[in-house]
């Protein structure tokens, strides 16, 4: 293994760090040596992130060729110059497009007639053209008004995730002077001319009053309309299917509430469909008259109903589909002569088409669309018509690139409108995956996907005469995340191939915490077994190296954000399995941000982590907080909040700590506190990199081919930490 020396940097924190806060929180002291980092406005603090980075450069000294080797590769399985498969909504057709060397997306449209499109083509947008000058630009959102003059648009400039709304005249290409500022959901009335849009509080990012604009007046004069005061809940608002209804929705982590207008009278009353219920979600659409309502009052898996437009409480709720607890219904869209179901049944997704009895509610049982791998993802693609017997999917795997089909209802056939073309030598022959479960010490089996290269790892690389058992030889990445009932998706991924082609075996763990397995497998990894998520990454990690899918002294593991967290606690609870770790913008420093009301996502994520204000929580939180469970390595001293269990006297993994200046979601001091902290304890002399973005937010760079760039220090890092060369 490639060795660096340590530098002053990289084995103690600068003098700064002796100013400390300390407090105590239910009978414990918390002390923080580098609470310091918060004050980004210090060029003390700048100073420190701009020395990190250049120690970062220091350790990755030697690889500049390489890395740019892997941007190369990378780049050359882009089509560069591409369109997307166009969309048909009204009288246009509208489409994306990017050109060889441009760093963002073209958005245009073109009139058609059912056929497809056939006049002139007409840019609504130039994300180019909106980067220019800028060190970061992100789209947030593009709604067309009815009648197609005029476009609402939002962007970030800065990385921060907040959003300024701009409207275009698409019928003379003038953009606005009146905007408004952190901009959230953007809808139009039917009117043309009437703007809805719900705004963020400043200091929190909660998006919680939602406003009234009529475009020929001021943005000043904008009127209020809803105000959400509850801390836990951000509102959003969008048109139904049809286009008949706005709804307005007030959710927080386990609760929704939803209010609808008829989008014809921007000027009407707002009708309340259900109050809200602690721990009841619901979400509704409409057709015909009637209110279609998925819900998860009667079990965790959700149930759909409907109920009249005139009356929609609960009362007059019928059952169309039944809760089931081994079937999670996700979604269901509806159209004028059908409904597509989508549900979630032992870890994938299945997709029916169901039509309808007539104009009434009653709908059949439908057919499913059959996906031919063993791991695959699927989502909506874009299905702006209404009436029609057709519906548009988006389905790839970890093998297969992202495709466009297109379902006719009636003859239950799939017809390939586009995959997306990898240049640069791929042959999807050439790689394989699979799903296999690993069991937990509770008896639970934990989903596991895998995809490698058949001629690097093949199965007769398993040991002789044990067909279960692989070589053990490659090197093994491992990736999880666990959060907010969020599934992994499994797609494909150009710049994986540079993974793939030097012989690692890509695991993707479907930790608890997620939503893979429904509602009640994130519920088991969240609050009080949050633990759940750790253990169970664990477990797979020594699943894998067990069944020889890769040498136990070549794994590495990756999460970011809440995936981050993940990545803290299990170097802290089982660093031996892992030779490195690269955390993304990782949530590692539990307690003061839970502790911190004031801070962006805090109260609503209460339901999330716990409410460190109740002991019970807080000692739970505490014992996992990968920030203040960092200890002096060989030190047997046991973890903070749990001395019973012992820190091991193991080595750390290398790592890779990576953040940007201006994350929204999880603030660059977290990562930035944990690695001075880090530095420390550490003995070791492995390499601890923190590098600090100091131009984007939580997602890093926003162009193409800055990502990409990204990407290769992470791989970089990876390959030379496993022993992996070329």
């Amino acid at each position: 293994m490639m060795s660096v020396e340590v530098s002053e940097i990289a084995t103690r924190p600068p003098v700064a760090a002796r100013r400390h806060t300390e407090r105590t929180v239910h009978g414990h002291t918390l002390v923080d040596d580098y609470a310091w980092l918060r004050e980004k406005d210090s060029p003390e603090v700048m100073g420190y992130l701009e020395a990190e980075n250049a120690w970062c450069s220091q350790v990755m000294a030697g690889t500049e060729e390489l890395q740019k080797q892997l941007y190369e590769e990378m780049r050359s399985h882009i089509k560069e110059t591409d369109v997307s498969v166009p969309f048909r909504d009204r009288e246009y057709w509208y489409y994306q497009r990017t050109e060889e060397g441009k760093q963002y997306e073209i958005y245009c449209r073109k009139r058609g007639t059912v056929e497809g499109p056939e006049g002139e083509e007409e840019i609504l947008l130039d994300v180019n053209e909106l980067a220019e000058n800028q060190s970061f630009m992100a789209l947030g959102t593009m709604v067309v008004s009815d009648d197609g003059s005029l476009l609402a648009y939002s962007c970030d400039n800065r990385g921060f995730r907040q959003y300024t709304l701009f409207v275009k005249d698409l019928r003379t290409g003038e953009v606005m002077k009146e905007h408004a500022d952190r901009v959230g959901s953007v809808v139009w009335a039917a009117d043309n001319k009437t703007l809805f849009y719900t705004v963020e509080d400043e200091e929190q990012k909660r998006q919680f009053q939602f406003f009234r604009q009529e475009i020929d007046k001021p943005f000043t004069e904008a009127e209020l309309v809803y105000e959400e005061k509850d801390e836990r809940f951000n509102i959003g608002a969008g048109r139904t299917r049809d286009d008949k209804y706005i709804i307005l929705e007030s959710s927080s982590h386990t609760t929704t509430e939803e209010q609808f207008l008829p989008a014809d009278e921007p000027r009407g009353t707002w009708r309340l469909i259900e109050p809200r219920r602690e721990e009841i979600e619901y979400y509704a659409d409409h057709r015909n008259g009637r209110l279609y309502i998925r819900t998860n009052d009667t079990g965790r898996s959700f149930r759909l109903v409907t109920a009249p437009v005139e009356t929609p409480g609960q009362e007059q709720w019928t059952e169309l589909i039944a809760q089931r607890d081994e079937a999670m219904l996700e979604e269901v869209e509806l159209f004028a002569e059908h409904a597509v179901v989508w549900e979630r049944r032992e870890g994938l997704q299945h997709v029916r088409a169901a039509p309808f009895v007539g104009a009434g509610p009653e709908m059949g049982a439908g057919q499913e669309i059959e996906f031919p791998e063993p791991v695959y993802s699927i989502t909506a693609h874009a299905n702006r018509v209404y009436e029609t017997g057709k519906y548009r999917y988006a389905y790839q795997s970890l093998v297969t690139p992202a495709s466009v089909f297109e379902y006719d209802v009636a003859t239950g056939e799939s017809k390939l409108l586009k995959q997306v073309e990898v240049p640069g030598g791929f042959d999807r022959e050439q790689y394989a995956s699979e799903r296999i479960f690993a069991t937990a010490a509770d008896g639970v089996k934990v989903p596991v996907s895998l995809v490698w290269r058949k001629d690097k790892v093949t199965p007769a690389s398993k040991l002789a005469g044990d067909p279960e058992h692989w070589a053990g030889t490659n090197p093994l990445w491992v990736y999880g995340y666990g959060a907010y009932g969020y599934s992994l998706p499994l797609g494909f991924s150009s710049p994986r191939l540079s993974l793939l082609d030097r012989g690692f075996v890509l695991a993707y763990a479907h930790v608890r915490g997620g939503g893979e397995m429904g509602k009640a497998w994130h519920d088991a990894g969240r609050l009080m077994q949050k633990r759940n998520t750790f253990t169970d990454f664990v477990t797979v990690t020594e699943h894998l190296v067990a069944q020889g899918y890769g040498a136990a002294d070549r794994v590495a593991a990756e999460g970011g954000s809440a995936g981050g967290l993940l990545m803290g606690a299990i170097a802290n609870m089982r660093p031996d399995l892992y030779r490195a770790i690269v955390a993304h913008v990782p949530f590692v420093d539990v307690m003061n941000t839970m502790l911190d009301p004031t801070l962006p996502l805090t109260v609503p994520e209460y339901e999330e982590w716990g409410d460190p204000n109740e002991k019970e929580a807080f000692e739970y939180m505490l014992s996992y907080s990968p920030y203040d469970n960092l200890s002096p390595q060989h030190a047997n001293t046991g973890r903070a909040g749990n001395p019973e269990l012992p820190i091991l006297a193991k080595e750390y993994p290398a790592m890779l700590v990576k953040t940007s200046l201006h994350d929204s979601q999880v603030m660059y001091w977290e990562p930035a506190k944990y690695v001075a902290k880090m530095r420390t304890l550490r003995t070791d002399g492995r390499n601890l990199v923190l590098h600090t973005n100091l131009t984007a937010g939580h997602g890093g760079a926003s162009g193409r081919y800055d990502y990409l760039k990204e990407i290769a220090l992470d791989y970089m890092f990876l390959l030379r930490e496993l022993g992996v060369v070329g």
